[in-house]
């Protein structure tokens, strides 16, 4: 958003001047309690069904009640809206709103000078400063020198806003946000009816009390700004030119529950769904639990390793067995997950990936379970790994998981991350009749069965469903004969067995698509990225390409195995920039299997990459 500075008083009574850009970058920040993922939420819903482009980043503190007013319990929402095609929710935002003086020291360093600071004035008071570690007051130092600032009485305006709907003081502290909301709402020419339907969805039948009260709060926001003439003018961002259709927002872990739903649909197979609480990977439950009516059945196991148990269990019977959860989560399931490679059972893992080692960083997002995912079994234990790159993309890739586990017989990890699944875009809602089509065939012949005979195409044994008469076999985690199934520990067939294992998910190679490159198809520089590295790889990317920079970028959906072009194309430039946040992960396997030098872009600090940081280091290759 470009700021006109320096600012001059709006004089009264003169209508704002509106100034048009063409994307605007807003960050609300402050303490947990403040309802800054609600607040951001709504204006991103807002932002959405007004038709721009959106693309979010909530950031909030792992502790469940981190003292108020204090550095670690700062939560933020940024949101990216604009009137064209974006990746990212952007590297700085344009405008912060500070709830409080902690919001603001976490969070100013990010604002570009000339940025606009709304303040929530009340909250800036000696007993929030000292819990802020701040000596002097930041209005009255050089803090706040050269950004645009805007201070309301936010906490005040917004008690004498809902005193008709009859709160205490501790409830209508609640409605502040809502305050806010209206303030920002003003700020950018957005109407308030579709955040009253969507206060009216949340509150209405829970507590019409408070429902009345956010609504008052909201256009109070409003009217204030309206009518005291704080800003000198308003901002207006077009609609996005997006592709015909109906769209909505979404985040990916509502994108990956809604994927697996649509592929219990299109297989014809009931979904059951195995899954023991775990940050970021928790929504998933909560979002198939409400399909129970479109046959799927959610289990709250009472550990990770139940969760996996029951899914194995689940997918034996002929469901779709699927469990979910994050790194520590995918610990406590390896030894199950073996059981379902040498059972050879269509069984799909989400690892919605987090901060690590252990507890690590719970609410943080990291890429480090790729490691985890490729080798984190005993023995030879090769699994199928497919990476959402965006979180609307994690609708396709949850179908395309289902797809490829029972073609092949084989578990499937889905690897996507705390930026993807709180993350949200508009999504372009599929037709019915749009969705692949993949046919499952449960194996009724009794004449010649065997349970580890295999199709000669994908190298799949048959899936016999327990309980048909003349199909009886049995299964379990000792070595398997060839072909009989039966126990065995000859050397030689084990050997057999473990190769045919892994030729099984090398064939998948054969019927996934092959790596597309965007910019020159050889050359000296291609950013290769997989999962959430996507939309700051390309943005940096074309920023690159137009200031004529021969650079070109790839991004892998398909890790294993990798797609079949995949070494060609790495051959085809000098050299291979791969960002990953991990120590170099994919690098690594990519060297290994190869024998290509490949340049990492490392970062492991909880926080997705910014767009200046890849863009520098191209610059720099380059």
């Amino acid at each position: 958003m470009a700021l006109e500075t320096p600012v001059e008083p709006r004089k009264s009574g003169t209508p704002p001047r509106v100034q048009e850009v063409e994307n605007v970058i807003i960050r609300f920040a402050g303490d947990s309690g403040d309802g800054m993922q609600v607040t951001g939420a709504m204006f991103t819903h807002n932002s959405a069904i007004f038709g721009n482009d959106i693309s979010t980043f909530p950031d909030f503190p792992a502790e469940i009640r981190a003292p108020a007013g204090t550095l670690p319990g700062v939560s933020s929402f940024q949101l990216n809206f604009s009137s064209y095609d974006i990746h990212t929710p952007g590297d700085q935002p344009d405008v912060l709103v500070a709830m409080n003086p902690a919001g603001l020291k976490v969070n100013l360093k990010d604002l570009p000078r000339g940025g606009y600071v709304i303040l929530n004035e009340d909250a800036f008071n000696e007993i929030n400063f000292k819990k802020a570690d701040l000596v002097t007051d930041p209005r009255e130092d050089e803090t706040l020198q050269g950004y645009q600032v805007f201070s309301v009485p936010i906490t005040n305006l917004t008690y004498e806003a809902v005193k008709p709907a009859g709160l205490a003081k501790k409830q209508a502290d609640l409605c502040k946000n809502m305050f806010t909301l209206g303030l920002v709402c003003w700020l950018y020419e957005r109407d308030l009816d579709n955040i009253i339907d969507r206060i009216n969805v949340t509150f209405g039948k829970k507590n019409p009390q408070m429902a009345e009260a956010n609504k008052l709060a909201l256009q109070a926001g409003f009217n204030y700004a309206e009518t005291v003439e704080l800003f000198h003018h308003q901002f207006r961002v077009k609609k996005a030119k997006l592709p015909p259709g109906k769209y909505r927002r979404i985040t990916g872990n509502e994108a990956t529950a809604l994927g697996f739903v649509a592929a219990s649909h299109v297989i014809g197979l009931p979904l059951f769904y195995g899954s023991y609480p775990i940050t970021p990977a928790s929504d998933i439950l909560h979002e198939l639990s409400r399909f129970r009516n479109f046959g799927v059945r959610t289990f709250q196991a009472e550990d990770e390793i139940a969760a996996m148990g029951a899914a194995i269990g689940a997918s034996f019977s002929g469901a779709l067995g699927l469990t979910g959860t994050s790194g520590p989560g995918v610990a406590l399931k390896s030894e199950a997950i073996g059981l379902a490679v040498m059972t050879e059972l269509p069984v799909v893992i989400a690892n919605i990936q987090r901060g690590g080692p252990s507890t690590g960083l719970p609410t943080k997002t990291e890429q480090a379970d790729l490691y985890q995912a490729y080798f984190g079994r005993n023995g030879e234990c090769p699994v199928a790994i497919v990476a959402p790159c965006s979180p609307a993309d994690c609708f396709d890739m949850a179908i395309e998981a289902f797809r490829i586990a029972i073609s092949y017989m084989v578990p499937v990890f889905f690897l996507s991350d705390g930026y993807i699944a709180n993350g949200s875009e508009p999504w372009r809602v599929p037709k019915i009749e749009d969705l692949p089509r993949i046919p499952v065939k449960f194996h009724t012949e009794k004449e010649g069965f065997l349970p580890y005979l295999r199709d000669e195409r994908t190298l799949a044994r048959p899936w016999a469903l327990p309980g048909t008469t003349g199909l009886e076999h049995r299964i379990g985690g000792i070595e398997k004969e060839d072909g009989s199934g039966n126990v065995s520990y000859d050397p030689l067939n084990h050997e057999k067995m473990v190769k045919l294992r892994y030729e099984k998910v090398q064939r998948i190679a054969d019927h996934i698509p092959e790596l597309q490159v965007l910019g020159p198809s050889e050359g000296e520089l291609l950013v290769l990225g997989w999962g959430s590295t996507a939309g700051s790889i390309r943005t940096a990317v074309e920023r690159v390409q137009r200031r004529g920079g021969p650079v070109a970028a790839a991004h892998l959906r398909y890790l294993s195995p990798f797609p079949r072009n995949l070494e060609k194309v790495l051959k085809r430039y000098e050299k291979v920039l791969v960002p990953e946040l991990n120590l170099g992960q994919l690098g690594f396997i990519l060297r290994g299997k190869f024998l290509i030098n490949v340049i990492g872009l490392n970062k492991v600090q909880g926080q997705p990459f910014k767009i200046i940081e890849i863009e520098k280091k191209i610059e720099e290759l380059l």
